[in-house]
């Protein structure tokens, strides 16, 4: 194949539609705009999802479900099989050398979370802050530790009354 055998593949380029040039050419009086209305106006263009000023589809129905993306809580997935690649015999896996090795990327405050994929046949004290039930049978089978961190939630999130406000209220 040389350069000048090249070409576009068949339907990929077809030649622009001209429209208004006389009753002759099949495209001439309204230009394909049918008679009167907003569509035949120039300038007029309405989004897909235009039903003609009727009320759209998606604000008949009513709002249902519940979501909970503001107050969710997303962990780090580091899996078994990245704990034996990259660490030694015996150690202690926290967030700090889970961040050295390169398995969780990510400024600040990130969350880990073990899950059970791959097999770990090395002795590992494992300080993160959540994992699997498999990651857990896993690491403990091994011989090694599972300590799981608190989690601090925001303090956006509405506090229950301490034992002192209910009593110093009555």
């Amino acid at each position: 194949m040389r350069l000048h055998d090249l070409k576009p593949n068949p339907g990929a380029k077809t030649r622009r539609k001209r429209v208004g040039r006389g009753h002759g050419s099949s495209r001439g009086k309204t230009s394909t705009r049918g008679h009167k209305g907003q569509g035949s106006r120039a300038g007029s263009s309405t989004r897909a999802t235009f039903e003609g000023g009727q009320m759209p589809y998606i604000r008949r129905l009513p709002k249902r479900g519940f979501n909970n993306a503001r107050f969710r809580t997303e962990y780090v997935p580091v899996n078994l099989s990245d704990l034996e690649k990259n660490f030694d015999d015996g150690a202690t896996v926290d967030i700090e050398a889970i961040k050295a090795a390169g398995l969780a990327n990510g400024g600040g405050r990130i969350l880990v979370k073990i899950l059970g994929n791959g097999k770990l046949e090395k002795k590992l004290n494992v300080k993160v802050h959540a994992f699997s039930g498999a990651a857990q049978k896993a690491i403990e089978g091994a011989g090694g530790s599972c300590e799981a961190l608190k989690v601090n939630k925001s303090s956006s999130e509405r506090q229950e009354p301490s034992e002192q406000d209910t009593t110093s209220a009555e």
